[in-house]
């Protein structure tokens, strides 16, 4: 429900019906709007990571985390590096002190996990029975080494069943934008015959594949017996006015590019006054 939001920031966080009914747990997919980065960040880059200044990074972290609900303090994101590593996280960490990873699950109310994102998926997991969250980034190596399924295992550590467990990809690199080579082609189909269906040749350089990473990710999460998933449809690369995208900004040879920050959290419980 976005009814406490005012129309302006209804357009700035983006929500998947997946989650419509668990009313215990906020999420959201943010535009690159609303911030306060200037030049190519402008204006909500979240990247710790950028050659943004930190203080106006930190500000864009905790006006995401108001709109979620939770204090910038809670806001929980790691240092993501493509690999398979998933962090159960039972307090917050400083944005400099963020370990090395590209998953976390919790169980913790109160805490906003976060990834970021400029290209490569971010999913968010909840156990729509148990409070239980999760938020990983995949790219392609991320997707193919196990990251998904990682943070499905994590999940189910803390009492998460895949029977209950919904999950959204946001804003991602859609196939007609995304030009790889045949070592991913070659790594993948090795790996995952059934990733045929995710590569078409590029009409413009036949020697390249055009690659659908949405559509990977989703038949890695059937793989896993997952079948409560959305996807919400959003090519970063292709909507500059509303997306970063690390493409993009390489093929402007721009000198660097925002980040994406989405997150999800379990609300605590309000006591009702007497």
């Amino acid at each position: 429900m976005l009814s406490h939001y005012t129309q302006k920031e209804q357009h700035l966080v983006l929500k998947s019906p997946i989650f419509s009914e668990l009313s215990h747990i906020s999420h959201g997919f943010f535009t690159r709007k609303g911030g306060v980065s200037k030049g190519i960040y402008n204006s909500l880059n979240c990247g710790i990571g950028s050659k943004d200044d930190r203080g106006i990074v930190l500000q864009n972290r905790a006006f995401i985390a108001g709109m979620l609900g939770f204090s910038a303090g809670n806001l929980v994101a790691n240092a993501q590096i493509h690999s398979t590593k998933v962090i159960t996280v039972t307090e917050p960490w400083q944005a400099e002190n963020a370990p090395q990873a590209d998953g976390l699950v919790t169980n913790v109310p109160n805490l906003l996990l976060c990834a970021a994102g400029a290209d490569c998926g971010v999913i968010l997991f909840a156990d729509s029975l148990q409070n239980i969250i999760g938020v990983c980034h995949a790219g392609w190596r991320g997707a193919l080494n196990g990251i998904l399924e990682n943070t499905i295992s994590a999940m189910e550590a803390l009492g998460a069943k895949r029977d209950t467990l919904h999950c959204s990809l946001g804003p991602t690199i859609s196939q007609s934008a995304y030009e790889v080579g045949d070592d991913v082609y070659s790594q993948l189909m090795n790996t995952s015959p059934w990733a045929e269906n995710c590569f078409v040749k590029n009409p413009v350089n036949p020697q390249k594949y055009l690659f659908n990473l949405p559509f990977y990710i989703e038949n890695r999460l059937k793989l896993a017996n997952i079948t409560n998933f959305n996807n919400m449809g959003l090519c970063t690369y292709s909507h500059p006015e509303r997306f970063f995208s690390y493409r993009r900004a390489t093929h402007l040879n721009e000198p660097d590019y925002g980040r994406h920050l989405h997150g999800i959290g379990i609300l605590a419980e309000v006591e009702e006054d007497i």
